[in-house]
């Protein structure tokens, strides 16, 4: 099936002609001239001269509007954080080593603030490290006013595991928060939330045991059926194992051995699981999860994964971020099926028909026009994407070289990647982890790094006559120099973790310490949070959409933790008021198609129950 043409590339081929005509024009015109010219005088090397142009004045879009001046201060030691992430490397670099790290906000314990889960990865099984060392996953209470205290032991996580990212969900509603891990070897993991500060290994139990080979990395959970409790998806990367990666010779200079390509790999399916009453049955194959190549063998490479109703029928879709290959958009039939229609709606390429190493994905209406934006990290040499969805159609362009994110994204490798505003303003800010997958790249690259600095974007849309673009890529003047201090960066999570009203960050870092980012924003911006509860629905209310009216500001925000890369945010939802401190006009279409309408006050924290009847 052909691909739909959008309206912005007929507007360049129009441009594209014109340019043309106008070239042929000139051309025309002055070899007239230069006939004109000799003829009249009888001489046939007449030079004209001509003096040398202005060098032409470059557009800076931070001199049309007030940048805002917010601190990201890092409070990662003084907080209590000591964790030390372990990626397993040894002697040799093998895939999996440089793409693990991931993090989870959520409140595990219902006392009303964020604690933080970061996934960790043991030694290989056929290393001597894996006798003698112990390196589990971490969970840290947060006891408020910026304490955090590490309760892995007593919570019954401190298992060891060769571990990716991590969804948070309450898949048997029944008030507590659970935690699947997905892992490489088979590992992974389902724990149930007891109430009590404990989680209970229920893998087995509810038939989510995995694969023997499977190699699973970001994952969430999700209502795809509308029947009210939370199905699971999970992305599976290559067909990998430890001998096959180790018997395959790549170096990049002076011996070193670098990491072995994933083309070197083949591809694989993603799982859908569905939740039938608390236990769940792998329906990936007969929903239409399984997408083949021409030689009729499994096509994903998938690192990230996001869930939206792309096309307001009510109904959960999945955009899937792949490396090396097409990304996938599987749109919800409404019947228990998806149909894979990437192509069809432009986000599955680049804007040359080629595939790129799709890794971290967001989605936002980062605009307030009711248009969805798509955000993908990929390899260093490719720029981040920014799929755009067009107004009236479902057909995607990438938009990022227009919208401010194109030229700057170019260089970094990116993994994890978020929507999310920093400064209270009611625009969608945009920040992405960055670092590479070749620890030795420096050898061959001198001006590139193996930790690399994370960016941050402001959204300038409220000045978009101005500026003619959408992000200004921030400097260390405008948010201080703790942001941007290099970091293998993979996952990125951002929540309020000190109950404040603005939003935190956290970093994930490969075989390194995270970071923990506090927002001290004081530019007297009013904010409003929602917190919303399914009672029909499932409980953590996930696929709601939030629409919020403050004055001429519409905002939207759709409910759901899994975001970036091996990641999970807090779901509760934050818009940013800028000057406006009047009541905010909330609109909810819970995940069961019911809307309800409120007036809520801001600078507060509403938790907003779903109606019973």
């Amino acid at each position: 099936m052909g691909q739909t043409v959008s309206s912005d590339a007929n507007i360049i081929t129009k441009a594209f002609v014109y340019s043309l005509v106008v070239i042929v024009a000139a051309l025309i015109t002055g070899a007239g001239v230069w006939y004109w010219a000799t003829s009249a005088s009888g001489e046939t090397d007449h030079i004209t001269q001509f003096s040398t142009p202005d060098e032409p004045e470059v557009f800076d879009p931070r001199a049309k509007v007030p940048v805002p001046k917010v601190r990201f201060v890092d409070v990662t030691k003084e907080c209590g954080i000591d964790f030390v992430h372990e990626n397993g490397s040894e002697e040799d670099t093998l895939l999996p080593e440089i793409m693990n790290a991931g993090v989870a906000l959520f409140d595990y314990d219902n006392d009303g603030d964020l604690d933080i889960f970061f996934t960790n990865f043991a030694p290989w099984p056929s290393s001597k490290r894996a006798l003698t060392e112990r390196h589990v996953q971490a969970l840290y209470r947060n006891e408020g006013n910026w304490r955090f205290t590490n309760v892995t032991e007593e919570a019954g996580l401190d298992v060891t595991l060769h571990a990716f990212g991590v969804a948070v969900g309450d898949y048997d509603n029944d008030g507590w928060d659970d935690l699947y891990v997905s892992c490489i070897l088979g590992e992974s993991r389902l724990f149930r939330n007891l109430g009590n500060g404990k989680f209970e290994d229920v893998t087995d139990q509810v038939g989510l045991r995995s694969p023997p080979g499977a190699f699973h990395t970001s994952c969430g959970f999700f209502d795809y059926d509308n029947d009210g409790d939370l199905d699971l998806f999970v992305c599976n990367y290559v067909v990998w194992s430890e001998q096959v990666n180790k018997a395959l010779f790549f170096r990049i200079e002076n011996g070193i051995r670098g990491v072995v390509n994933p083309r070197n790999f083949a591809g694989t399916h993603c799982y859908l699981y569905r939740n039938d009453g608390g236990v769940f049955s792998d329906v990936s194959e007969q929903a239409g999860i399984h997408v083949f190549n021409v030689d009729n063998k499994p096509l994903g490479k998938a690192l990230g994964v996001i869930f939206v109703d792309l096309n307001h029928d009510g109904w959960t879709d999945i955009v899937v971020a792949n490396d090396t290959v097409r990304n996938f958009a599987f749109i919800n039939q409404g019947d228990g099926t998806f149909v894979e229609r990437g192509r069809e709606i432009q986000v599955a390429f680049d804007s040359y028909g080629n595939a790129r190493s799709g890794m971290g994905i967001d989605v936002a209406d980062f605009r307030n026009n009711g248009t969805w934006g798509i955000a993908i990290g990929n390899f260093s040499g490719e720029m981040s994407a920014l799929f755009v969805s067009s107004p009236r159609h479902l057909v995607f362009t990438d938009e990022a070289p227009v919208a401010g994110i194109g030229a700057p994204t170019a260089r970094p490798l990116t993994f994890g990647v978020c929507f999310f505003d920093f400064d209270l303003d009611g625009w969608l800010d945009y920040a992405q982890a960055n670092g590479h997958v070749e620890p030795e790249i420096a050898r061959s690259e001198e001006d590139m790094t193996y930790p690399q600095p994370p960016q941050l974007f402001w959204n300038c849309g409220a000045y978009l006559k101005e500026t003619l673009c959408d992000f200004i890529e921030l400097k260390e003047e405008d948010i201080g120099p703790d942001f941007f201090k290099p970091i293998v960066g993979r996952g990125l999570a951002y929540g309020d973790l000190d109950g404040d009203g603005d939003l935190d960050l956290v970093i994930a870092g490969v075989g390194s310490a995270p970071r923990i980012l506090r927002n001290d924003q004081q530019l007297g911006h009013h904010w409003l949070r929602i917190h919303l509860e399914g009672t029909h629905c499932n409980r953590n209310a996930y696929g709601a959409l939030v629409v919020a009216q403050a004055g001429k500001l519409r905002m939207r925000r759709v409910v759901s933790a899994t975001r970036s890369y091996l990641t999970q945010c807090e779901p509760t939802v934050t818009f940013g008021l800028g000057k406006y401190n009047k009541p905010v006009e909330v609109e909810i279409t819970w995940p069961c198609g019911k809307k309800q309408t409120l007036e809520l006050e801001p600078d507060r924290l509403h938790t907003i129950r779903e109606p019973q009847e």
